[in-house]
């Protein structure tokens, strides 16, 4: 990686690590439990004698860890954002459980349930029309975050928006950890014969998010000088439980050939780690195991060494852009002070973490 490159994504980290401990200090204040039908009232719940708006929000899979973090830092912003104004936020949180067809049921019922703003994760990033054309129909705006929708589909209404992180950043930061930990641990190349032997762990079959990191991920260990070689992948839908089964499949097919494990995300990784600690191995024995999303269970994971790094996905910086977003569109205020890219996007920074610095981004550090 050149020197640009190198300071690019160190401010990109400081940026991002700024960001978090500051959010981290708006958890310690006003944190509170994750649940996930909740805060103040429903969508269709009583109207407080003092102003409210109405924010409704469907998840793709509520026990996705990712997700789940980012809505309680939503929920924690909320309560912030009704103690700063007076105005009363009202949030009702629905599982999609994986299911299309079911959030576009949700998203109706919450048309009539009066909501001012929905909020979407899609389950299917390839089919919003139903969404889409019920929003527009009934002048409802909404924001998608987290699993982007394809570009034309945002452009198909002007109160369509959408927040997140571009996917190709992860996986370039994902390849240069992995590059970096090659080129100086010689003990990764086990067979010693200057290649890294590697497999894949892949979100969802199709899906751009899994598609882009994998492919940016092995072409930066490319461009940074390792030579790889690929195994093998699976499909492990971004849930542990099958990224556990899946590695012990591929570890029964490749045995010790295995040097390192490219996960999506950190549950996938996590469920690698869970396969390789049920395997026996001793852990100088283990490949490395990398993952994408600096989730709790995940930065845990970097800070014992089962993983030699993650790269955080900014949820704290996320649930603030989607509340302050959607509170602006319920009341009606001028757009202009949040610097939507094309009107429409609002973009947050990835960063990588490795055991150096995984202290300042672990839940209760509030320097």
């Amino acid at each position: 990686m050149c020197g640009a490159e190198k300071v690019r994504h160190m401010l990109m980290g400081e940026q991002v690590l700024k960001k978090w401990k500051k959010s981290k200090k708006m958890t310690v204040a006003f944190g509170g439990i994750l649940v996930m039908s909740v805060v103040i009232g429903g969508c269709g719940g009583r109207e407080d004698a003092k102003k409210s708006i109405k924010i409704g929000i469907s998840v793709y899979d509520q026990y996705d860890t990712f997700v789940s973090e980012m809505m309680k830092d939503f929920n924690d912003y909320a309560t912030k954002k009704e103690e700063e104004t007076g105005v009363a936020i009202n949030i009702d949180t629905y599982n999609a459980s994986a299911s299309q067809s079911t959030q576009n049921s949700q998203v109706e019922n919450m048309i009539t349930e009066g909501c001012d703003v929905i909020c979407v994760n899609l389950v299917d990033r390839t089919d919003p029309t139903a969404i889409i054309d019920l929003a527009e129909k009934n002048n409802i705006p909404v924001i998608f975050f987290n699993r982007e929708l394809v570009e034309e589909d945002l452009e198909r209404w002007t109160r369509l928006y959408y927040v997140g992180a571009q996917a190709f950043e992860s996986g370039i930061m994902q390849g240069e950890l992995a590059a970096e930990a090659f080129l100086t641990d010689q003990s990764l190349d086990k067979n010693g014969d200057g290649i890294f032997q590697y497999v894949v762990l892949e979100g969802e079959a199709g899906h751009q998010d899994a598609i882009v990191r994998t492919e940016y991920s092995v072409s930066t260990m490319i461009d940074s000088g390792v030579e790889v070689e690929k195994l093998g992948y699976a499909i492990a839908n971004w849930n542990r439980a099958q990224a556990q089964t899946k590695m012990a499949q591929l570890m029964s097919q490749f045995g010790d050939s295995i040097e390192l494990v490219i996960a999506n995300n950190d549950d996938m990784a996590l469920g690698a780690i869970d396969a390789l600690k049920a395997s026996g191995l001793t852990k100088d024995e283990w490949p490395a195991v990398i993952g994408i999303d600096g989730t709790d269970v995940g930065l845990e994971a970097v800070k014992n060494k089962e993983m030699i790094g993650t790269v955080y996905n900014d949820k704290e910086g996320q649930a603030d852009a989607m509340l302050n977003l959607a509170y602006e569109l319920s009341t009606g205020s001028d757009l202009s002070d949040l610097n939507l890219i094309d009107g429409k996007y609002i973009r947050l920074p990835y960063a990588r973490v490795t055991c150096d610095d995984v202290d300042s981004y672990m839940e209760g550090d509030t320097e």
